[in-house]
């Protein structure tokens, strides 16, 4: 997959291709033109684009990238953007039909003349629908760009959106603070204000540019007064890009007055498992402050793969075909034939009990009736059951694998099961972070052994499912640990 961002001036393209290993194999690419792409976040001249999109991926390696599809990521301003609370209890047949209704009355255009698609955050007290969409009259110009280099749009992604999965982990639903996330780039400061639940404003609510001499501490500081002047005082500073590599995490907070949160100390501790799904196969390591907002994409993409501006909804309807059933013949006769005989022997057989006779006294006092006795049907002995042979835990050779989007789900697991007599149990991350309900994978030829994990998990895990493992796997089982386990 492709994660292209797309700005003024500006590309940033990351391509991902999946290895065997689960792992994706990564390339990079970002370069400012000297003509505008983009006026006022729609497409400038498409051929022009056209050509940036090309050598961003021949610079790649022209033999490197084969994978046509792409996930587009645009500022926040190429959307129409609504945020509206909704209440708890509300029917999710529901759900549409109020969002649909909030957008006709705050967005300055016809809902049916857009692609849109929306995601709901809640807690206990609260449930907020974030929505986005996009005029399909701008998509259109975005694909006929894309057309010209035979590339495909499959996905779309808003820029605020990327940028808050970068961060999301750290937040406490039922915490109200305010979030206002910084990119210090070489020539200009962007950023969205968020709280816990997601974006807040339509557009960004920074975007300044810088030269060298610039205090950016200063402009950051008039942001919060600014913002604190509204009702809203930030609580926590989010930095990235190229130029907050070097910020003093301590100094920064002083000199702004916001508590300074930089991104490249929150990966390593809350994304560390999508960091080792990353392998460059370019001389240098993928830059992860420069292309934030590509790899926020990607993580988006991952965690919420029902989220799509193109899937088809219930008003989208395919013309239905009409079926003319074939005009077959009843053979008259023949049922007429069958209804009389019915009939005629019915009679018959009414006489004959009136007159209180056997149909079977025509047949001659002479002939013998024969009464046959069934014989007993033989009686299969008792089974035998075998008891469940004992499971020597400390030589079973165990995999744990996160597929939670946790942090440290695998480690919790691999403590649980040390408690219980495991002792050789290795780590890792799933082929993805999507997984719902726990696996235990077994061999064939063990299939006591699926049990008794089981077993040893219920106080974690309630259902878990057993599947077949491979009988050339150098485990014994395989545990992929899913959101269900607590």
């Amino acid at each position: 997959m492709l994660y292209l961002y797309l700005d003024k001036n500006q590309i940033k393209l990351l391509y991902l291709k999946k290895t065997l290993l689960g792992q994706f194999e990564s390339a990079f690419y970002e370069k400012k033109h000297q003509v505008d792409l983009l006026d006022k976040e729609h497409v400038n001249n498409t051929d022009v684009l056209a050509s940036a999109i090309k050598e961003a991926i021949t610079s790649l390696s022209p033999s490197q990238v084969k994978d046509k599809e792409v996930c587009l990521i645009l500022p926040q301003k190429a959307f129409y953007y609504v945020r509206a609370e909704v209440p708890k209890d509300i029917a999710p047949s529901a759900v549409t039909p109020f969002i649909k209704d909030k957008a006709r009355a705050n967005i300055p255009t016809d809902i049916d003349n857009c692609l849109f698609d929306y995601y709901i955050q809640e807690n206990e007290k609260e449930k907020q629908i974030i929505f986005y969409a996009i005029s399909k009259d701008v998509l259109k110009k975005y694909h006929e760009a894309f057309s010209l280099i035979n590339l495909q749009i499959t996905a779309l992604v808003p820029e605020s959106l990327a940028y808050f999965k970068l961060f999301e982990k750290t937040l406490r639903k039922d915490k109200k603070e305010y979030i206002l996330y910084a990119n210090l780039d070489v020539d200009r400061i962007t950023g969205y204000l968020y709280d816990s639940y997601g974006p807040l404003d339509a557009e960004r609510t920074i975007e300044t540019a810088i030269k060298e001499t610039t205090n950016i501490e200063k402009i950051l500081k008039q942001e919060a007064v600014k913002n604190e002047e509204k009702g809203k005082k930030i609580n926590r500073l989010i930095l990235s890009g190229d130029n907050s590599e070097s910020v003093r995490q301590d100094t920064f907070t002083k000199q702004v007055g916001i508590w300074t949160n930089p991104l490249k100390k929150i990966i390593p501790e809350f994304y560390q498992d999508y960091l080792k799904l990353l392998v460059s196969n370019q001389t240098t390591p993928i830059q992860f402050l420069k292309y934030d907002v590509c790899i926020g994409a990607f993580i988006f993409s991952l965690e919420n793969k029902n989220f799509s501006f193109f899937k088809k909804r219930a008003g989208d309807v395919l013309k239905k075909t009409t079926f003319s059933r074939p005009q077959v013949k009843l053979p008259l006769k023949e049922i007429s034939l069958f209804v009389g005989s019915f009939a005629l022997s019915f009679v018959v057989l009414l006489g004959l009990s009136k007159l209180n006779m056997s149909p079977l006294s025509f047949l001659g006092n002479n002939q013998t009736i024969v009464t046959v006795t069934p014989s007993p049907l033989p009686v299969s002995p008792s089974p035998t059951f075998t008891p469940t042979p004992a499971i020597a835990r400390a030589e079973v050779k165990v995999k744990v694998l996160n597929g939670s989007g946790i942090a440290g789900k695998a480690n919790d697991v691999k403590d649980a099961l040390k408690a219980k007599g495991y002792e050789e149990i290795l780590t890792g991350n799933a082929d993805n972070f999507e997984y719902t309900t726990t696996e235990i994978q077994v061999k064939k030829s063990t299939p006591n052994l699926g049990n008794a994990v089981k077993n040893d998990l219920a106080d974690n895990v309630a259902s878990p499912t057993i599947t077949t493992l491979e009988e050339s796997s150098t485990a014994d089982v395989i545990v992929i640990v899913a959101k269900d386990f607590k």
